[in-house]
Formats: C-alpha cells, sequence, structure tokens
C-alpha cells in the first residue's frame, strides 16, 4: 500500500503557546523560542530562561513533551524541530506544537514531512501576510493536507533521514570541538603567555603584578602542569617588557598593527541591474547571508556568482582560497575561512594569510580581538568597521618560531576541519535530494522488519 493523503488535524493535535513575554532569570526552565528553531533542530542556547511560577503558569493548558513537533507560525515561518526528552519548558510567542498519534504517526516522520518541499510550499500557499510580518493561521494547520505511508514505512523513512541528520549534527559537533582546540591553544600562547610564564618561573625570574594571577594558578598546578615538548618551550621568551598601548607582553616580541601585518581588503556589489555580470556567473560572491548560514568555519560555495565582467567591477578582485572573511557590518562578526577564490560585498573585510599568519592565526586573533574591533566601529544606522578603522589596530607579533609552531598545528586542525566541511557538503546533498523522493514515495522503501 503506498502513501496516502490525510490532514495534520487527523494525525496530531495542534496547540498556541502564551502570548506574554518572559522576565529573564539565570537558572529555570526555558522558554523557547523561535530563534531556537534552526534547520530541524532545536538550539536551546537561543532560548531564555523563565521562573517556575512563570513556568506552572504558562503550562496549564500545555507543556511541550519528548516527541512534539515545535513549529513556528509567525516570522520564520516553516522553521521546525523535534522536542528533545528530559527538558522543562514552555512555549514561546508565535510558537505552536504539533502532538502526534503515536498510532498513526512516527513523531521524526512528521518533523521531516513537515521541513520537506511539499508541506513547506502549503504553508507558502496559506500565509496571512501581515503588516509588519507573515503569520501562519494556527487554526487553519489542522486541515493542512500531509501524505502518509503506512507506519513500518513512516519509521524507516525516518531513520534513514534520522541517520544521516545524526551524522550531520556529529560532524558539526567535531568541528566545534576542533575549532575550540585551536582557540585554546592561540588562548594559552598569545593571550594568557602560559609558555613563557612557564619559562619565567623555571628561570626564577620576576612576574609583573598584571600576571601575578596567571603565574599563580600555573604555579598551583604543581606536576599536573604540563609543558610543551622541550623544543617548542625552548622558542619562548623568559620574561616580560611593558609596552606602553598593550600592557605586559614578552620579550622581545614586536607590536605592530594588523594593516601592518596582513593585507585587508574591502569589497562591493556589481549592479544587480546589469545582468552582464551575474548572468551565468562561475565566481563566488560571497555577502554576509552566506557567513551566517555556515556551520563551520569553511565556506565552500555562495549563494551568488559572478561574470568575469561583474568580478571586474569590484575593487579586491576575486581574491584566493584560503582568504580568511570577517562581515564587517549587519552584524560584525561573522567569520569563515573560505576554500574557494572568493569575491566579497561591501559587507566584508577580507584578510589575507602570508607566511607568518596562518588562516586559523587570523580567526583566533579577530576573535580574541572583537571588543578592540567593536570599539572603532560606528554607523547611525546599524554599526560598521571601515578598512581605515580596522587596519591601526594593534597586533602583538610572536617571534617567528613560535608562530611556526602554532601554524604547524592550525594547519593540522584545519584540514581536519576541511575534511569534515566537504563530508557534510555531500551529506547535506544526499539528504536534500533524498527527503522530497522519499516524502513523495517517487522513491520507495521496505518497512524494517
Amino acid at each position: 500500500m503506498g502513501s496516502e493523503w490525510t490532514t495534520i488535524g487527523d494525525i496530531a493535535l495542534v496547540f498556541d503557546g502564551p502570548h506574554a513575554t518572559p522576565e529573564k532569570v539565570d537558572e529555570g526552565p526555558y522558554y523557547l523560542s523561535i530563534s531556537s528553531l534552526e534547520n530541524g533542530k532545536l538550539d536551546l542556547s537561543k532560548s531564555p530562561r523563565i521562573s517556575e511560577e512563570q513556568f506552572i503558569q504558562w503550562t496549564k493548558r500545555v507543556a511541550p513533551k519528548e516527541g512534539d513537533v515545535l513549529f513556528s507560525y509567525e516570522t520564520r515561518l516553516g522553521e521546525a524541530a523535534l522536542m528533545p526528552s528530559g527538558i522543562r519548558a514552555c512555549l514561546g510567542r508565535r510558537m505552536g506544537i504539533l502532538r502526534p498519534d503515536t498510532n498513526k504517526v512516527d513523531p521524526r516522520y512528521l518533523l521531516f514531512a513537515y521541513i520537506g518541499p511539499e508541506f513547506q510550499n502549503e504553508i507558502r500557499t496559506r500565509t496571512n501576510p501581515g503588516a509588519t510580518v507573515d503569520r501562519l493561521a494556527v487554526k487553519e494547520l489542522p486541515f493542512f493536507p500531509i501524505r502518509l505511508p503506512p507506519l513500518p514505512e513512516q519509521r524507516t523513512i525516518a531513520h534513514i533521514l534520522g541517520t544521516l541528520d545524526d551524522k550531520i549534527e556529529l560532524n558539526r559537533q567535531m568541528n566545534a570541538t576542533l575549532e575550540a582546540m585551536a582557540q585554546a591553544l592561540f588562548q594559552s600562547w598569545f593571550v594568557d603567555f602560559d609558555p613563557v610564564i612557564d619559562n619565567a618561573l623555571a628561570a626564577g625570574h620576576p612576574i609583573p603584578d598584571a600576571l601575578q594571577e596567571r603565574a599563580a594558578a600555573r604555579a598551583a598546578l604543581g606536576h599536573r602542569r604540563q609543558p610543551l615538548p622541550a623544543a617548542i618551550q625552548s622558542q619562548f621568551p623568559s620574561g616580560f617588557v611593558r609596552h606602553e598601548e598593550m600592557g605586559w607582553v614578552p620579550e622581545g616580541w614586536a607590536v605592530s598593527t594588523i594593516g601592518h601585518e596582513i593585507q585587508a581588503v574591502g569589497g562591493g556589489t556589481p549592479s544587480t541591474k546589469d545582468a552582464s555580470f551575474w548572468e551565468d556567473g562561475v565566481h563566488a560572491f560571497c555577502t554576509p547571508k552566506d557567513m551566517s548560514l555556515l556551520d563551520s568555519l569553511v565556506l565552500t560555495a555562495a549563494e551568488r556568482q559572478l561574470t568575469d565582467a561583474g568580478v571586474a567591477q569590484i575593487s579586491s578582485g576575486q581574491l584566493p582560497a584560503g582568504v580568511v572573511l570577517l562581515s564587517s557590518s549587519a552584524p560584525i562578526g561573522y567569520l569563515a575561512i573560505s576554500h574557494i577564490p572568493v569575491s566579497v560585498n561591501q559587507g566584508i573585510i577580507a584578510m589575507l594569510p602570508n607566511a607568518n599568519y596562518e588562516p586559523l592565526y587570523l580567526v583566533c586573533w579577530v576573535r580574541f580581538n572583537m571588543d578592540k574591533i567593536l570599539d572603532r566601529a560606528n554607523g547611525s544606522t546599524f554599526l560598521e568597521i571601515s578598512k581605515k578603522n580596522f587596519a591601526p589596530i594593534p597586533f602583538l607579533v610572536p617571534n617567528r618560531a613560535a608562530l611556526d609552531s602554532y601554524n604547524l598545528h592550525a594547519k593540522t586542525i584545519y584540514e581536519k576541519l576541511l575534511l569534515l566541511a566537504q563530508e557534510n557538503e555531500k551529506l547535506i546533498t544526499l539528504r536534500d535530494t533524498l527527503l522530497p523522493k522519499l516524502l513523495s514515495g517517487a522513491v520507495r522503501v521496505a518497512a524494517a522488519g
């Protein structure tokens, strides 16, 4: 028996959330927000906490439970996620619940069906345009049609798509761990100066007052303090000197500016009215939007492409693979390393790595100097950091041997990041290709035994 059409109301209950704004607290149940829904997943880090009193008040009618499909019905229409187990939460504003009848529909299948192209088209067709935001009428949702194969086949489809999703998510977590490793090493060597402090302690050299707390923490570790291999440890000095602008810095290290140490360029947008700049374009054109959609540091593709004539319209032209991209406005702070040659728009500052500074070094430098970048930003409607204001930011220049050691580690980490990003690109393409075919019945699967 193939798939049959039914309605949401026949297979699930539909609930609306409270029309209230929470008073945020540090600890407590979650108040699920629309921003928590992303690519079929629930990101609780983007949901505020509420008090027990609010939780009790707002869950009298319904509380989200494991297996519920959470969805947004106003702004970011079409987003949905499955409610995990063990989470105490209430629905946020403009959020709803589909509570599946598990005798008729598998919860994971319902989620995949919701985010699939057929149901997303139904949402677009039935969206009510509003004065400020588009809205989906929750009372109409029970009448939305949905394609439903037999329950065993649903479970098989959900297992196939869920396995792909799980692998994609695992790769994302591994990428996050790799990025954290690069960041932690950078902080230890070039922000906290742990190797220099260790050398100073070993040599009995004085520690500046500003670094005494860090030195005490290092000393307190005793034998648990794991020094670097001798060949690397010896590349760091054993004392500090005071710099007027940057405070205490390792002896022998120089102070420069980011604009002096690397080449930083901006971009622009060729006229969208001139088809010769865009039609049949083959050169990637990156904007902050492309960077906002990344789930790792690696940029492997862009939404739009330029022709040769379009690239010629941008002063920085086409930049080589390996360039570090920083969104410079609306908002400031998206970061990416482009694995492909790319042109950029006016909302990006591109930093070209060189023999001294590998891409991951520059990424980490930006993250640890974001406060300085924001301090130099200005704008009447939104903050923007210009190349002119970016270039003079102070930049600590370690000795070459220490830089080479870090870059060697960073290169290995980046190669792993790249492999995982490329694997995810293939997995996402496979999932997005299979999803509509499985849901529509164009590709049939045997029910698991």
